[in-house]
Parts: C-alpha cells; structure tokens; sequence
C-alpha cells in the first residue's frame, strides 16, 4: 500500500492534504473535526494584529455555478480572522498538543513593518505551532491597508518581509503568493532569494462573481453595494496549475518546495498538482462545500492510483511532468493528429458540427447521402481537440496521431521522425536567415 506520508519544508504529516488558511481553519473546533476525518495538516486562518479585524454581517459569499448548479467557481469577502489574536493562539497551542502527528501551520499578515512580524512571529512559537505561511495575496480588504497582494504584487516587498521573518523565527517560512500579477516568476524569485523554506500558491482571484440586476449591484452586496472579492475554486484550477509549472521549471526557484492551492476537489486533482512539483496541496472550497470528509476519498484515491501506477511514495512522482512542460516555440510543427468519430458511441447530436463548421475548420460532415453522418474531414482537419472537447459522449471522438511516414493530406506534408520546432521550421523567416 502506497506510503502517503510526507515531510514538507521539513514539516512532517500523515499525508499531503491540508486544509489552506480560510473559514474552515478559523478555529479548535473546526481544526479537531477536520484532524479526526483525515486531514494531514491545516493552515490556521490568518492572525493579524489585535483588535481584531472587522468583518461583514451579511453575505460574504458568492458562487458561480454550472447547468446542474454544481459549485464550480467560489467568491468571498471575508478578511482574515475577526478572532482576538491570544484566542487563536491559546487554541493553537492545545490542538498541536493533542495531535502532534499532524501538520500545524499558521497564517500570518501584519503591516509593513518589521518589528510587526518580529512581535507576532515570536507569539507564535510559544504555540508550538510547525511554521508560519506569509499571507502575501489576500486581493480584498487588507490589501487597501497596505497588506496582502500589496506587498505580493511588489518582488522587493516579497524580499523584504521574507526576510525579516527568516531573520527572527526558527520556524520554518512559507510564502504564500498571489496570482494577481503579470508574471508569478519575479515574487517567488524574491521569495527565494530571501531564504523562503517553501512557497505555497495561489491566493484566491480578484473577481466579481456576477451582478445582481434587480438591484444593479455586484454579488455578494452589503446594503446594496458591493466590492471584488477573492475567487477560487475548480475554475481557478488551470490558473494555478500554470503559475506551479512556471516556478518549479524556473532555474531561480526550482529547488523551493511547493504547496499547490486551487480547485482542488479529490485525488487526481492533487496527483496533477504533485506532478508539476508540488510536495503537498491545500484544500479550502472542497471543504466548504462537500465537508471535512471529502479528505477520504482524496486519501483512499491517491492511494490506490499509487499502488497501480506503482509509486510507493510521494516523491516517486513528484515533480515527474516538469520536463514535459515548455515553451510554445519548442512544440513540434511536424506532428499531426486527426480527429476520429467512433460512429457506435456517436449519438447524431451534431455538437461537433456545429462548432466546426461555425468557429474551425469546417472538417465535420452533417450528412452523407441525404442521411445525419458526422464524419472527419482529413483534407480540413487540423487536430485542434474542439470536437472532442465539445463531444457529451466519453471517448466518442478520439485524436489520432498520424504515423511517421504518413502524409497530411490537408498539408501535403509527410510526417517525419525528427522534431521540427519554431526555431528550425521553414516557414520561420529567422530560420531561413540562419540556415544560409
């Protein structure tokens, strides 16, 4: 049976699922019931300064939702805990007594300033608490007061507060980014040239999930105003998958470990993550919508797909799709696939027509001798995965590759062996240049 085990940043827990700083960690209560269905570690919500924060009486959520009213994108506008700060310690200290085996990590955002997080950091390893997460990318609320993604969208301040806290905590420092830039690679630079022992991303999305038309006022609204929230779940998913990809392949940042947070619902989600380099994966909006046993499922899951795969560990696959991952102008221009309609799944619903003929290529029949037949059309097909991204029927349109030595009749190219990127392709005029 697959050893789920891991040690992160030097912190150990039974397995990689941890719930990320937000409402499900707000409190002992929360944390114990979570501990008891599974749950490897938690990132306790964000403690701040005394007093506390002020938050909302009213709606704080809001939810973008698919056909069958399935939860696929979350939105909030909640600020980091409302609770007094010696409360969430003291309560900090007895959870991680009572459950030493498991992963206690604690949230953190305090101004800019230095002797700010010198006071906090020392409160906090009176807990015993295993390490603290720099909340360097909550978009809504404290970042207007100068914290969160304030000082996350600026690489110096990212160096500069990494580094107070590596200077005045034994514990270990995990830097928590937001997504809210052009580039993630230049924060988590600075993170890194600082000492960050970890980087954890990303941080929810700034985002209006949607308007209320009656009232002509963005949701979730307060006395019929409302402002950007933080956005997450499954939606956000692709996004963070990239921004992990872009700092594990990145020569700066590679050796930084990584804790993947984003749209993550059950196991494979987290094997995706775990393949791109990630060491462990934080879980908020699963939690919050399906409860603290959606942890079962994830751990039964990996598992299983472990011991079939072979992986008896957590780093057997780490980090194993990294080198798959490059830049468009690497691709290969030679390859070509086609579509494929298996005729005995196809169920004549015309999906793949329709978008072929309207938005591609125009490489789908519609009829065959006066009857319905959906049928690729090799001399227009470019491979482009629409159809069988649009298709309702799994596996009903298969992309083949064609074979080396096989000619592209829409090309007119026979297929060869050797790769034939950007760099070196005969339409590319620079390559032109260079081969005379």
């Amino acid at each position: 049976m697959a050893d789920l085990r891991t040690t992160f940043a030097g912190i150990r827990s039974p397995n990689p699922f941890w719930l990320a700083s937000a409402p499900p960690t707000d409190k002992a209560y929360n944390v114990v019931r979570a501990f008891k269905e599974g749950w490897g570690g938690v990132v306790w919500k964000t403690l701040g300064e005394d007093p506390p924060v002020m938050n909302v009486s009213g709606p704080r959520y809001g939810a973008l939702h698919s056909a069958d009213r399935r939860v696929i994108g979350f939105n909030n506008i909640e600020l980091i805990t409302d609770r007094p700060l010696q409360l969430n310690l003291d309560e900090i200290k007895q959870v991680k007594r009572d459950w030493p085996d498991r992963a206690i990590v604690v949230s953190l955002m305090v101004p800019c300033e230095e002797q700010s997080w010198i006071a906090i950091l020392k409160r906090v390893e009176e807990t015993g608490a295993d390490g603290v997460e720099l909340n360097l990318g909550c978009p809504h609320g404290m970042s207007e007061r100068g914290m969160g993604s304030a000082v996350g969208q600026v690489p110096d301040y990212v160096e500069m507060v990494t580094r107070w806290c590596k200077q005045h905590t034994r514990m270990p420092v995990i830097v928590k980014l937001t997504p809210n830039v052009a580039d993630i690679r230049p924060p988590a630079m600075a993170a890194a040239r600082a000492g960050a022992d970890a980087i954890s991303l990303i941080n929810t999305i700034n985002s209006i999930i949607g308007v209320d038309l009656d009232m002509m006022a963005p949701l979730p609204h307060t006395r019929g105003v409302g402002t950007h929230g933080g956005y997450c779940g499954p939606a956000v998913k692709p996004i963070s998958l990239n921004m992990v990809a872009e700092i594990a392949r990145t020569p700066e940042t590679a050796h930084v470990p990584l804790s993947g947070i984003g749209g993550i619902e059950g196991w494979r989600d987290a094997a995706e993550y775990i393949a791109l380099g990630c060491g462990n994966v934080q879980v908020c909006t699963a939690a919050m919508i399906y409860g603290f046993k959606v942890v079962k499922e994830m751990i039964s899951g990996l598992s299983e797909w472990m011991d079939a795969k072979g992986y008896a560990t957590i780093d057997d696959f780490s980090g194993r799709a990294i080198p798959k991952v490059t830049d468009w102008r690497h691709l290969d221009l030679g390859y070509a696939v086609k579509a494929r309609i298996d005729q005995s799944l196809c169920i004549k619903c015309g999906r793949c027509h329709v978008a072929c003929e309207d938005v591609s290529h125009q490489a789908i029949t519609r009829e065959v001798n006066g009857v319905r037949h959906y049928e690729v059309i090799d001399e227009e097909c470019v491979g482009c995965n629409l159809c069988a991204s649009l298709c309702p029927v799994e596996n009903c349109i298969e992309m083949v590759p064609l074979a080396v030595g096989d000619v592209d009749v829409r090309t007119g190219r026979t297929i060869i062996e050797e790769p034939l990127p950007w760099d070196r392709h005969p339409a590319n005029p620079m390559a032109r240049v260079a081969a005379e």
